[in-house]
């Protein structure tokens, strides 16, 4: 492990500290103000509400289908990230060929350190889609299990199984693509501590801002 100077770990501690800080407050909304994330799971409870008496069902299993390709397709994107980071890491002469190339420090572990941050964060965004993947996987069979007459005494509890599966899921994959986001934000730090400081700041302001001052939050809200 290189010996980091202070900015650096300043920076580093920054960038943690942000992600792991906008993740709390998204999932943590204040009452007065809520996330988009915590809205919609009010709107996943009334799906499966709904789910209840609608016949037939295909829309829902349409629906779940293109959930699972979704957290599907970003795992693949993520692992391909992963491979291509792993591979970055472990070929010094294209790392020191971009040092030579940009504005980007000239030590080899200094570069691979810099470039595993970034690594770190695709793996997570990887864990936690292939995560949500198998939940609204287990979210599909939970719902397959809802008897179709709405006045059996188990309809209305295993829809609300399944929508609390739903939301697990979907906190999981938001949770994926906020390590995305970071991901990038963490590319940052190859031109310098202060680089990081600057990319993880806009990262976390654009996260704030979809998650609460988007348009689409006030779409949502209508009615509510």
């Amino acid at each position: 492990m290189p010996a980091l100077a202070l900015y650096d770990m300043l920076a580093l501690g920054f960038i943690v500290f942000a992600w792991l800080g906008i993740g709390w407050l998204i999932e943590h909304p204040p009452a007065r103000w809520p996330s988009v994330s915590y809205i919609m799971q009010d709107y996943r409870h009334m799906w499966m509400r709904e789910f209840v008496t609608r016949n037939p069902r295909v829309f829902d299993g349409t629906i779940i289908d293109s959930l699972r390709q979704g957290t599907a397709f970003f795992a693949s994107a993520s692992m391909i990230a992963v491979g291509g980071g792993l591979a970055l890491i472990g070929n010094p002469v294209l790392l020191m060929g971009l040092a030579a190339d940009l504005p980007l420090p000239n030590d080899l572990a200094q570069m691979r350190l810099r470039a595993g941050l970034m690594v770190l964060f695709l793996v997570n965004a990887l864990l936690k889609f292939v995560w949500a993947n198998r939940l609204f996987g287990y979210c599909a069979i939970v719902m397959a299990a809802v008897p179709n007459d709405p006045n059996d005494p188990n309809a209305f509890l295993r829809a609300g199984q399944a929508a609390d599966l739903n939301i697990t899921a979907a906190k999981s994959f938001n949770r994926g693509l906020r390590s995305i986001y970071f991901a990038l934000g963490a590319l940052g730090w190859m031109l310098g501590p202060w680089g990081l400081i600057a990319t993880t700041f806009v990262t976390t302001a654009v996260l704030f801002r979809r998650d609460f001052a988007s348009a689409s939050r006030q779409v949502i809200l209508r009615g509510r």
